[in-house]
């Protein structure tokens, strides 16, 4: 069966163009130079993003491949004003991302509920020959048209919100843990990538107190270069305050894994090394309490460790516990309140964009057609938008 969780999609977006002013003199009986009485174009429509915390995937914009604005309405005579174009609203989860799709550039971000960004604006309409008008140019023959539409492929991008992000190889337990932890069901079995997608789940804590944990798809070596799942899913520890590390006990080098697991997002992106760290070894149950007080001596000293299991219960209250006091450490605090509102997003590499887009067969976007233009002439009204130029 196809998931409901959809967390990429490319999408097709334009503006609305312009509308044309009016070049029309008014004649009417008894008024035999009645003058320039052309009215405005309207202005077109722009696309605007929007926050929506009713969303929790980009399942709702699968099949919507292109997003369109209406076009300005033409001015008339009696100084008529155009219809102004309507807006075209996307509504996304809280965390998406926006991408060029033609160099991978970042364009924007939506954090909070209610947050508008205008992707692209709406071209403004022509000035009717009334504006012109002068007392030694009273009767003008000319108008303008309207401003061209502006047009853009985008990819949304989803990065879970969440408060704790389980990070680990395949079969490290993360879903077991999950599961044991929250109500969520992810799917449990005994084989590599289990997990094809994100998982949330709420944990309960004391005094009815609660915290957000997501269930990533396991990470290998070599996923930051596009091994495994782990490149596509990577992107969404990228938001969570506190990462728990899930290394099993009955690996031959727990202190090893978890430099591979570390390194792994260095490379994806350094600034993932700056967040909270808790480090869970997990499948205790297969080891007795001599060979824990001996896996303790060689596990890394800067950072917590806790050892759990998630089958038989032990550790878990433990668990909560630790990471309860770092989400609410006050050095976590600061760090959320200096990066709330400077995260970087760096640009995709290409390289590995477009196999992103490869990848995506479901995704792929249709040229649009001439035949969708109104008219032949309004061909020459698009323009390619370049967010570097609209910045200024």
């Amino acid at each position: 069966m196809e998931s409901n969780f959809i967390d990429y999609v490319r999408i097709v977006c334009r503006s609305g163009k312009g509308g044309r002013g009016s070049m029309h003199l008014r004649h009417v009986k008894y008024q035999p130079n009645g003058g320039p009485d052309g009215g405005d174009g309207g202005d077109g429509g722009s696309v605007i993003l929007r926050g929506n915390h009713n969303y929790w995937t980009l399942l709702h914009l699968k099949y919507q491949k292109h997003v369109f604005a209406e076009h300005g309405g033409n001015g008339g005579r009696d100084k008529c004003h155009g219809t102004d174009g309507k807006n075209a609203y996307i509504d996304v989860p809280c965390g998406t991302v926006v991408y060029d799709a033609e160099t991978g550039k970042y364009v924007c971000d939506i954090t909070y509920d209610g947050q508008e960004v205008v992707l692209l604006k709406g071209g403004r309409g022509g000035l009717g020959n009334f504006q012109f008008r002068t007392a030694t140019r009273q009767a003008p023959r000319f108008a303008q048209p309207g401003e061209p539409a502006q047009e853009m492929t985008v990819i949304l991008e989803l990065k879970l919100l969440a408060d704790v992000g389980l990070v680990g190889f395949p079969n490290a337990g993360k879903s077991t843990l999950l599961s044991a932890l929250s109500s969520a069901k992810p799917k449990i079995a005994n084989y590599p990538f289990t997990t094809l997608e994100p998982s949330l789940g709420i944990v309960s804590y004391r005094d009815g107190q609660s915290f957000v944990m997501a269930d990533i798809p396991g990470i290998i070596e070599g996923a930051s270069e596009g091994k495994g799942l782990g490149l596509r899913f990577l992107r969404h520890i990228e938001r969570n305050s506190l990462l728990l590390f899930m290394v099993p006990g009955d690996t031959d080098d727990i202190k090893h894994d978890y430099e591979v697991l570390l390194e792994e997002l260095r490379k994806f992106n350094p600034e993932l090394l700056e967040k909270h760290r808790v480090l869970a070894v997990t499948k205790c149950d297969l080891l007795d309490e001599e060979l824990i007080d001996l896996l303790k001596e060689e596990l890394p000293v800067d950072l917590p460790v806790v050892f759990i299991s998630a089958v038989t219960g032990y550790g878990l209250d433990n668990l909560k516990d630790v990471l309860w006091r770092e989400l609410n450490s006050e050095s976590n605090k600061l760090q959320e309140i200096t990066t709330v509102d400077t995260l970087v997003h760096r640009d995709k590499d290409m390289s590995i964009f477009q196999q992103e887009m490869h990848d995506e067969d479901a995704d792929e976007i249709e040229m649009i057609d001439e035949d969708e233009v109104e008219d032949a002439d309004d061909l020459d009204d698009y323009e390619v938008f370049d967010p570097e130029e609209d910045k200024s």
